[in-house]
Parts: C-alpha cells; sequence; structure tokens
C-alpha cells in the first residue's frame, strides 16, 4: 500500500488564506504543492472555530493528494479533528479501479476496500482540467471530483463568468470568476471561486447553514490572526410561532415552512412524513406519530437492499466492534422484538453518556462508547451503530427538533439528530438524546449512515427558511 506517512511536502512556498463567516475572521486556510520524482503532492489544511452556545468548536482538517504529472490519482490522506475526535483515512488508488482504505478512529485502525469513482479527480487533476477548459467567459464544464472527506464522488459544474478585479483584503488582483454547483448525493452546494491565470483559487465565497463564508489569499500574518468566532447556533436556531405543549401524546403536527427570497427547499417525503410543495414556495410538512410495532423478529432477514445496507458497518457506525457488538447485547437483554430491542438500546444510549454537552464536535460510534460523552449527534450514531450490531438496520437523521428552551431562547427548532430502525415494513423513529424520546416536532432534512457527508445537503437550508405556521393534532 501506497506510504502515506513519510510522502514529502514542501514547507515553502506556503500560500495563506484566511477564513470569514458573516465577515468575522473565524480562521486560516495553507495550501502546498511539491513535485518531485514525477509525482505532484498537494496538501490543503484548513483550521475554523465556531461558537455553539458557550462552547466553541475547533474544527481542523488536513488533505493530502498524490498524482501524477497528468493528473492520474494514485493517493491520499484525510485527517478530520474535531473538537477532541480524529479520524484518519488513507487511500491508495489501484489500477483495477478499486481504491484500498485504512481508516484509523478510537485508536484503531481498519482496511477495506472501495470503488474509484470512473474518472474522478484529485487536486492537480481538477486544476489540470479546468487549464483545459480554458477560462474564457461563457465557458461552462462538468468534473467528477472525489471528495476525501465523505470519500464520495461530487459532480462539479462549472461556468466561468469572466476576468475581473478582486479585493483579497486590500490587494486588488485581477482573476477570473468561476461558478460552481457541487452536486452530492446528499444535495448541492453553490460556491463562487476567482482564480488566477494557473487554475490556483485566490477567493473562495460560499453560504452554508445561513452563514455567509470567504476563504482569501493573504500574508501568514493575516491568516494566523486572532479569530472572532461566529455562533453557529445563533444563526440557525428557528423560533417557533407558537409554543407546542403536549406534543408527547400528539398525533401529528403540520408544519408550514416558508424558504428566503430565491430559495427551494427540497424536504424529504419519509415514512411518517408527508411533503407538499405550494403555489406559493412554502412547503408543507406533516409530521406523523407512527403506530408501535411489534411482533417481528431480529436480526433482519429479509432481501430489501436499502433495508439490507443500513445493518452494515460504516465509517461512523463501526457496529462490527467488539466494543459496540458487548454494548448491544447488553443493551438489548432477553428481547427478541424488533421493536422492544430497539427501544432498550433508545434507553440504555440515553444513560450510558454520562457526559451530555457540545464539547465533542461529531464522533464515531467507537469514540462515543470510549468517551461516554456528547450531544445528540454522538447518541445516534452510538444507537444506530448498536441496533446495527444486532441486526437491526438503522438509520441516522439529521433535522430540527422543538424544545422549550435552548442557548437562552424558548420556544424554538435547533438542529438535532436522532435515528430510525426498519420495523414491520417501515422505518420507525426513535430519539435517544432527549429526555422524552421522539415526537412529532421533529422535522427530518437529511438521513443517512452517520457520516457528515450525508448531510451536506442541508447546509444550504439551514439559515434558509422559517416556520411560518404549526399545527398541532391530538
Amino acid at each position: 500500500m501506497l506510504s502515506l506517512s513519510s510522502v514529502a511536502v514542501a514547507t515553502e512556498p506556503v500560500e495563506y488564506f484566511a477564513v470569514f463567516a458573516d465577515g468575522a475572521k473565524i480562521g486560516h486556510a495553507t495550501f502546498t504543492r511539491h513535485l518531485a520524482d514525477g509525482k505532484v503532492t498537494t496538501a490543503h489544511t484548513m483550521e475554523i472555530t465556531l461558537g455553539r452556545g458557550i462552547l466553541p468548536m475547533t474544527v481542523r482538517q488536513s488533505e493530502i493528494c498524490i498524482e501524477t504529472t497528468d493528473g492520474r490519482a494514485l493517493g491520499f490522506k484525510n485527517v478530520q479533528e474535531i473538537a477532541a475526535m480524529a479520524q484518519t483515512v488513507s487511500g491508495t488508488i489501484a489500477s483495477a479501479g478499486k481504491c484500498r482504505l485504512k481508516t484509523t478512529s478510537a485508536g484503531q485502525t481498519q482496511e477495506s476496500t472501495i470503488d474509484w469513482p470512473q474518472g474522478a479527480l484529485l487536486s492537480e487533476g481538477v486544476r489540470l482540467a479546468q487549464l483545459r477548459k480554458g477560462l474564457k467567459a461563457g465557458t461552462t464544464y462538468s468534473l467528477t471530483v472525489f471528495d476525501t472527506s465523505s470519500l464520495a464522488a461530487i459532480t462539479a459544474e462549472a461556468r466561468v463568468a469572466g476576468a475581473k478585479d478582486v479585493d483579497l483584503l486590500g490587494r486588488v488582483v485581477r482573476l477570473t470568476e468561476v461558478n460552481l454547483v457541487c452536486k452530492t448525493p446528499a444535495g448541492t452546494l453553490n460556491t463562487t471561486n476567482f482564480t488566477n491565470d494557473e487554475c490556483y483559487d485566490q477567493k473562495i465565497l460560499t453560504a452554508a447553514a445561513g452563514i455567509s463564508l470567504e476563504i482569501v489569499a493573504c500574508s501568514r500574518e493575516v491568516a494566523i490572526s486572532p479569530n472572532e468566532p461566529v455562533d453557529f447556533f445563533d444563526k440557525v436556531i428557528l423560533p417557533s410561532p407558537a409554543r407546542l405543549d403536549g406534543l408527547a401524546s400528539a398525533g401529528s403536527v403540520t408544519y408550514r415552512l416558508a424558504p428566503s427570497s430565491g430559495k427551494k427547499l427540497n424536504i424529504p417525503d419519509l415514512d411518517g412524513q408527508t411533503v407538499n410543495v405550494n403555489a406559493d414556495g412554502t412547503v408543507t410538512v406533516t409530521v406523523t406519530r407512527p403506530k408501535a410495532p411489534s411482533g417481528e423478529k431480529f436480526p433482519y432477514t429479509g432481501s430489501d437492499p436499502n433495508v439490507e445496507a443500513a445493518m452494515k458497518p460504516t465509517r461512523y457506525l463501526e457496529s462490527d466492534r467488539p466494543e459496540i457488538v458487548a454494548l448491544a447485547r447488553k443493551a438489548v437483554g432477553d428481547a427478541r422484538d424488533t421493536a422492544q430491542a430497539a427501544r432498550r438500546i433508545e434507553a440504555f444510549v440515553r444513560s450510558y453518556i454520562t457526559t451530555k454537552d457540545l464539547s465533542v464536535g461529531y464522533a464515531t460510534a467507537a469514540e462515543v462508547a470510549a468517551s461516554r460523552q456528547g450531544d445528540c449527534s454522538e447518541h445516534a450514531v452510538l444507537a444506530a451503530a448498536l441496533c446495527r450490531a444486532v441486526g437491526i438496520p438503522a438509520q441516522v437523521v439529521a433535522g430540527m427538533a422543538y424544545v422549550k428552551e435552548f442557548n437562552g431562547r424558548e420556544s424554538v427548532f435547533g438542529p438535532h439528530v436522532w435515528l430510525r430502525v426498519w420495523a414491520k415494513g417501515k422505518w420507525f423513529p426513535l430519539d435517544a438524546a432527549l429526555p422524552g424520546g421522539w415526537d412529532p416536532g421533529h422535522i427530518a432534512l437529511a438521513v443517512g449512515d452517520g457520516s457528515p457527508g450525508d448531510f451536506f445537503g442541508i447546509v444550504s437550508l439551514l439559515g434558509n427558511f422559517k416556520i411560518a405556521r404549526v399545527e398541532v393534532q391530538k
């Protein structure tokens, strides 16, 4: 396997960038490119700090890409550190269209193999493709880019807008504007990139979770200057148009969601959640409490490929790890009914995680099992992994949930993560984090296998709509 631990990456010259959110500096990034032995090694790093209520969260990510001089991908290494949790993924691309992976988290390393997406490019390959397409205004093209964070291919549709003078923190430079629409299975993200004649980006503009983000080339001194953390929660917490009482016994809740100007809301239609788009652009979402399933044994023995996939271990749901299997068996006890066992896992996780705060960021199930610490996302990934460990299909759901008080504000909807399990031919929701469990005060925005990349699409939703009306039905 290609060794990435000993790869030489040039320390100079290093290109520095400052990262801004809504005009406040929240971090910095670096880029280096090294040519040796017929290979191009590029390294991107980024470190940002976001406020999460009273607790700031620091996110660090580094990516090393190794390619041939003509842009053929050879290997990569991605390191993600979110608060105290870290995960490293190294990949080697084989000639047979396969990619051999090594994933290290919670002190253990696992090896696996995935299909390498046909035509997928890494950093240098993308730059060379852009050079070949050219920077003439009006030029359009599409590229397949491999995202080393989510280990998935992204389709980037580009349109060259033309050359213009761009302010790089007081230094005005002639650059070319390229508008990108990045499409993934989990959603779409729009960015505006300003690139130089060699197709190295000097300024990037985008928006995530209602926050305007800028990455701007600058001096080292500016890049590493003190940050001004922006409170992420303040941007995405939504006031409820009415106080919602009696959700624990409510049969359903109907919401009218109103998008921000020019935005389109793509809310998933799921078991227990029906979605209708209205003529005025608003979206009506009705969340119904499901009838409690019973009488189904586990492990699941059906043949539905989507349900079968929800029983497999993933990078964040390591359901095959011995410690996860042991916890799952302890939680389930003598239960033989799928719904009963899932309920026991829900209650077990709620009590097992003893330190409930926002200091973790995003952890894998194995990391949560070791630390017994975290917020809603840690509760969800651990519960989903425990379900999968005993053969109960489970997925992780991200969205918004109503709470009477959060971060000093009353009657609000805040970002939340829970899970759903397969029983009696339908998906059944559970919430291991909230004391009262799941209720119809939950609005699902995305479903996946626990990887942050599964929820890529909701960055264009959070902060870009309001809840205009809500009706509770008993």
